[in-house]
């Protein structure tokens, strides 16, 4: 027996018309021919960082504040160095080095260690967050050392990796040592302490927080709030 209600349309639904050929089965094709498919909707996303961070260095340039944050590598060496003599050759009061969370490798650090170095205005160094490794020797070349409450300070041995002939390889060991030599006799000379005593702590990892650092000798003192 055949149902009635089965073929009979409910009352006030939409009429359905025939699939038309290719259409997939159990899709209606509406009249009017095939439909062209729907495109997801495009988004443009501004950039937010699009020139807020030129317009933010000009703006520290001109209160002699320079900022040194992450991982310091040659071209941000470079890009420093290049802020700090571009601030000395204008003369005017001391310039301000902010150090946030600094990391460095060996090679940057040195190079900015000699700029500093070089610098005829006083570079008033603030240290935030954690600085460590090569990093303590940017720190250690400022005449002012200041650090805010959250500071902390690592002794570590530089990591370095070379590749390349026996005797490559051995010219470059020679040459770091000399340079980790560098970074060590810096770091002597400011806390007046032993050569053998920096790289004991630094083998060992020695971790200081802002106190510490003051009786260690790397810091002069804690940062005060500007009035």
């Amino acid at each position: 027996m055949v149902n009635p209600m089965a073929s009979a349309p409910w009352p006030g639904s939409p009429p359905e018309f025939p699939p038309r050929p290719g259409s997939p089965p159990g899709r209606p094709q509406p009249p009017g021919g095939p439909q062209p498919e729907s495109l997801p909707p495009t988004r443009v996303w501004l950039d937010q960082e699009a020139g807020w961070r030129d317009t933010l260095s000009e703006r520290l340039l001109e209160q002699r504040i320079v900022l040194a944050s992450g991982l310091l590598d040659e071209p941000a060496a470079t890009r420093l160095s290049a802020q700090l003599l571009t601030l000395d050759a204008e003369g005017g009061g001391p310039v301000r080095l902010e150090l946030q969370n600094l990391q460095a490798e060996l090679p940057a650090a040195l190079t900015l260690m000699g700029v500093l170095d070089m610098m005829r205005a006083e570079v008033q160094a603030f240290a935030g967050g954690e600085t460590g490794g090569p990093a303590l020797g940017v720190l250690a070349s400022c005449p002012r050392r200041l650090a805010y409450p959250n500071a902390s300070f690592t002794l570590s041995e530089p990591r370095l990796r070379f590749s390349g002939t026996a005797a490559e390889v051995s010219a470059r060991e020679q040459q770091t040592r000399r340079m980790v030599d560098s970074l060590v006799y810096r770091i002597a000379e400011v806390t007046g302490r032993e050569p053998d005593d920096i790289r004991e702590d630094a083998r060992r990892g020695r971790v200081l927080t802002v106190a510490e650092a003051i009786g260690y000798g790397l810091i002069h003192d804690r940062a005060a709030r500007r009035r």
